[in-house]
């Protein structure tokens, strides 16, 4: 990722967390890998957005990383003079031993695993081989057990699958990819937690696990409240006056609704049950349909004549009642 978070976003430290979310899922849109399977600056792209995404999206995370307190890699940031203060002591023989060079990493380096906690493996293995040194336990052959790092992620999710529930696979930042189940229902900032699925533990630690969080994208033409689904219909003149059966979409699919004669526009039908799952219940919420009048594109003369006509004897004020 990038030093700066903000600048892979496209962003200043100024920006909101509205704006902050917009800017990553329109890089998400148009640079996923997915979308771009030969484009290498595409997928790099998608990778800082997605890793500066992660970082910002929390406030607190956000705060600690511009005070300084963790690097634009979520690593712990040590306080200047840290090794120099801690000489001579067991931490300050490990930190220059060049311990994560062996990993690949840079000396020092702990890739956002706290020291404190390596230290403290090692100190006790060191203990029960070296007799009290952990030094000595380390290079004496004592088996150094640590859990692999949690990995975190962010998915986009069209609307409809969020409803229904899928299965789907994201693309890792280092490569391959990972399964995910979209449970039914699942609403927008819900983190799913895949147990094993992060990073590989040290020794014969576990692994760590992976948590996706989820990002439902709009549809034009569902809106979510709570459990319940809500959309307009438009229905013509005839019928409104006269009833009728119309087509309408749900998130099942489209189904005939029956318009009641003399519906007005505002008119509210409910679909009981064609709503959204409810979370820990095999019950669902319901599907809204508000009923819009749309006019015919142009009055001819033959529908002026009528409504001319027709107002003579049954004018009426829907503002206040009928006259």
């Amino acid at each position: 990722m990038a030093n700066d978070p903000y600048a892979a976003l496209g962003l200043d430290k100024t920006a909101d967390a509205a704006a902050i979310k917009k800017a990553y899922r329109k890089i998400a849109r148009t640079s996923h890998p997915d979308l771009n399977p030969d484009d290498p600056a595409a997928e790099a792209r998608f990778k800082a957005a997605n890793a500066a995404y992660e970082l910002l999206k929390d406030p607190e995370t956000r705060a600690r990383f511009d005070r300084g307190e963790i690097g634009a890699d979520g690593t712990e940031q040590a306080p200047r003079g840290y090794y120099r203060d801690a000489a001579g002591g067991p931490q300050d023989s490990y930190s220059r031993s060049g311990f994560d060079a062996g990993r690949g990493g840079a000396q020092g380096d702990f890739g956002g695993i706290d020291p404190e906690d390596i230290f403290a493996a090692f100190a006790r293995h060191g203990r029960g081989a070296g007799g009290g040194d952990p030094r000595g336990g380390y290079a004496g052959g004592a088996r150094f057990d640590m859990p692999g790092q949690d990995q975190r992620y962010t998915l986009e999710v069209p609307f409809l699958d969020a409803v229904r529930g899928t299965k789907t696979r994201i693309s890792l930042p280092g490569g391959g990819d990972l399964a995910v189940t979209i449970p039914a229902g699942a609403t927008d900032g819900l983190t799913l937690r895949l147990r094993g699925k992060g990073g590989a533990g040290y020794g014969s630690g576990p692994p760590g696990d992976a948590y996706v969080t989820l990002a439902v994208a709009d549809d034009p033409a569902f809106e979510r409240q709570g459990d319940d689904i809500h959309t307009r219909l438009d229905i013509s003149l005839d019928e409104a006056v006269l009833g009728a059966k119309v087509p309408a979409r749900t998130v099942d699919g489209e189904v005939n609704v029956t318009v009641p004669a003399g519906a007005s526009s505002g008119r509210v039908l409910r679909l009981r049950g064609r709503g959204v799952k409810r979370r820990g219940s095999d019950a669902r919420g319901d599907h809204l349909i508000e009923l819009r009048i749309a006019l015919p594109p142009n009055i001819d003369d033959d529908l002026r004549s009528f409504i001319e006509g027709w107002r003579e004897t049954h004018a009426y004020d829907p503002r206040g009642g009928r006259t």
